[in-house]
């Protein structure tokens, strides 16, 4: 999936909304970028199948170490912008707009930080993802088409080589995880809206990705079943080893009442009876639910690195 053989001739473009109405979604699933997006999802997710985080998380490369850094520096803008203490209202704190403000203003140095000098334009590309991984400024809401940036931005890296194949248990256990993490605190921190949320209808308000990827660590596991991970407690038992596990303990701590109630679709993963059964059921649902939305998809943009059309795409010719 490397670039490494074109390097020399390698073109950017700065990224453009080629999803603008229903037909088009059509097209997207046709294209090229939508090729590599699930290819690079399905990848990552067979990488880990059966593993721990703890696995994983004790030997990460350095550049697994840079895109850590990364996060935690967006983690340390919420210490030092605290959200307004005098807004009422259900959701959006507008202080979440002063701390997106200096995302896009320091996004491009951040970026640099990981690439080698020879791939300093893919900037251009790269933010674009990047910057609307973290939610909406205007809106102040964020969801699973949010979600599907950050893993874009992640498969672009790859696709310039600068993430290895070797990394790809390391990016899901430990660097999407703490993007996870990250994505928490700013929705409970600015109260964000869930973007498009379908309420219990919807797997999750937010996210999605953290239940497929979930799902293949769970598989032959024998501590956790479909049918009891909504039991009390034991989401919070397992979270630190489980990014399915730690996606339901952050459920239950912001929501009450019955786990049924309000998160149906998730509860009715436990009528399943292997977790190999829901890893593939996720990935017809992610692709129908999500990448075959045009509400969520609508936003996403195309470049070369993520092409919509065949003559866009940097490995055409390869």
């Amino acid at each position: 999936m490397s670039l490494s053989a074109q390097e020399k001739e390698l073109k950017f473009k700065e990224p453009a909304r080629r999803i603008l109405n229903v037909m088009d979604v059509t097209t997207f699933q046709n294209c090229p970028a939508y090729r590599d997006l699930v290819g690079f999802i399905t990848a990552l997710n067979d990488s880990v199948k059966r593993k721990k985080i703890s696995e994983v998380s004790g030997n990460v490369s350095g550049k697994m170490q840079e895109l850590l850094t990364m996060l935690d520096t967006l983690n340390s803008w919420i210490d030092e912008i605290p959200p307004e203490s005098d807004q009422i209202g259900r959701f959006g704190n507008t202080s979440y707009r002063v701390w997106h403000e200096r995302l896009v203003e320091r996004c491009p140095d951040l970026i640099r930080a990981v690439l080698p000098e020879k791939l300093a334009d893919a900037v251009q590309e790269l933010q674009a993802y990047f910057i609307d991984a973290f939610g909406n400024s205007r809106r102040i809401d964020y969801g699973s088409g949010h979600e599907a940036n950050y893993i874009a931005f992640l498969c672009c890296l790859c696709k310039l080589a600068v993430i290895q194949q070797q990394d790809s248990a390391a990016l899901v256990l430990v660097v999407f995880q703490r993007y996870l993490v990250l994505m928490r605190r700013l929705q409970t921190t600015y109260r964000m809206e869930p973007a498009g949320s379908q309420g219990v209808w919807g797997l999750d308000d937010y996210q999605f990705l953290p239940f497929y990827f979930g799902s293949a660590q769970l598989m032959d596991n024998g501590l956790v079943e479909p049918a009891n991970f909504p039991d009390d407690g034991l989401a919070e038992k397992y979270a630190d080893e489980y990014v399915f596990m730690s996606a339901v303990a952050f459920i239950s701590k912001v929501k009450t009442g019955p786990f049924a109630e309000h998160s149906n679709v998730l509860w009715n993963i436990s009528a399943v009876r292997h977790w190999s059964k829901v890893n593939s059921g996720l990935m017809k649902m992610f692709k129908a639910e999500v990448l075959g939305k045009f509400p969520v998809m609508q936003h996403f943009v195309f470049g070369h690195l993520l092409a919509f059309t065949a003559e866009d795409d940097l490995h055409s010719s390869g």
